[in-house]
């Protein structure tokens, strides 16, 4: 997109989570319930207030899983703005720059933004089973159905190999990564998996499709969460301090992996590029980051795609601890998609806004004055990026 301005264009003044587990805990209908009350009752709104309503789902997900109804259950009769987006893993943050447009032009006032996943369920009790589905990488309508390519970890894993492979890296290089993750979860209460690893313990783990393990994979969970976005006039004067919305912009290439394209090494070039121009800011400007990231790979590849890294050295950059607590990058300080939650594009977003509120705990950093959100779906297909901040005036 082009033709922005530097922001901010408007604010999120409240945040709500459902209850998040691994077990039967509701429908994705009622967990959205939950998380938009939740928000709502964050900065001290009534539901009365809200006329603005957006939906995300998973894409592997029934549909109407969330559906538009949901303004009924939550009384809402008034609205300026009702959707259902879907953009895959960049769902969310499309929804939040779709918000804060409306808001920013005076056709909205006060818009809840939600997703709501139920991935484990009876007959489904791994998370990877929810997202068994073709994932199409040539371009070419069911030709990756000839050759058994379902799920997510097959096709991602064939661009985490041609990453190595280009770069001269070992399989050990992603294993930095998830360690990173790791080291983050341990200081967040909400974040599913805080046991302490190590090297080892990554190399012992399971191999699932090569060159991941288990550690490099997303640990998906049962939940909803939701943001109140309103004018930053307006949030000044609600509960919570607010964290203004400063520039968006998306880059959706296309053409899967037709000659000419390199989809495995050029993931997100295209909404860095925009999002860069439209902000008048470049990433040296960065102090955290908060990306969306299914697999180690998927954390590795925005860092050198949205300029924090040259092409080749952010797993080297991980290593030496920059994106860990203490490091001059944080990144993903909640545990992320791999030791956080997966809950897709709300995993970032939700931990973004706990960090630029100052409200991170023993996981909070310093170096929260302007954050990188990202999400990304299909398999490196789709992008959308935000820059947030607890400053009005960058």
């Amino acid at each position: 997109m082009t033709g922005f301005r530097p922001g901010p264009f408007a604010a999120i003044a409240g945040l709500g989570f459902s209850e998040m587990a691994r077990t039967d805990i509701g429908t994705p209908r009622d967990l959205a319930i939950d998380a938009v009350v939740a928000a709502a009752h964050d900065c001290e709104l009534d539901l009365a207030d809200i006329d603005g309503l957006m939906l995300t789902s998973s894409p592997s997900a029934p549909l109407n899983t969330v559906p538009l109804r949901l303004r009924e259950d939550l009384g809402l009769t008034e609205l300026n703005l009702l959707g259902n987006l879907q953009v895959e893993g960049a769902s969310v943050v499309a929804s939040i720059q779709h918000a804060s447009l409306h808001i920013h032009h005076g056709m909205a006032s006060i818009v809840a933004c939600v997703f709501a996943d139920v991935p484990i369920r009876p007959g489904k009790e791994k998370g990877s089973m929810s997202y068994n589905r073709v994932m199409p990488l040539s371009g070419l309508d069911q030709w990756e159905d000839c050759y058994g390519l379902y799920g997510a970890a097959g096709p991602y894993a064939m661009a985490a190999q041609r990453y190595l492979q280009q770069y001269n890296l070992a399989d050990e290089a992603l294993g930095h990564y998830a360690i990173a993750c790791r080291s983050w979860a341990q200081h967040t209460s909400r974040a599913m998996l805080r046991d302490a690893i190590e090297m080892s313990d990554y190399m012992e783990s399971k191999l699932v499709a090569n060159p991941f393990r288990v550690l490099d994979c997303a640990y998906p969970v049962n939940g909803a969460i939701a943001v109140i976005i309103t004018s930053s006039e307006r949030a000044k004067d609600l509960r919570k301090p607010p964290v203004y919305l400063h520039a968006f912009a998306q880059g959706h290439t296309g053409g899967g992996n037709l000659v000419g394209r390199e989809p495995e090494l050029q993931s997100g070039g295209l909404a860095a590029r925009k999002l860069w121009r439209a902000s008048g800011i470049g990433p040296e400007r960065i102090e955290m980051m908060q990306v969306y990231d299914a697999f180690s790979y998927v954390g590795v590849i925005a860092l050198e795609e949205y300029g924090l890294c040259e092409p080749g050295a952010a797993t080297h950059f991980i290593a030496e601890g920059h994106t860990s607590p203490g490091g001059s990058l944080p990144m993903n300080t909640g545990g992320g998609h791999l030791s956080g939650f997966y809950l897709q594009g709300m995993t970032p977003l939700s931990e973004a806004v706990i960090q630029a509120r100052g409200h991170g705990g023993d996981a909070q950093s310093s170096r929260n004055n302007l954050i990188l959100i990202t999400g990304t779906g299909g398999r490196l297909d789709y992008h959308a990026a935000m820059l947030a901040s607890p400053h009005e005036v960058l």
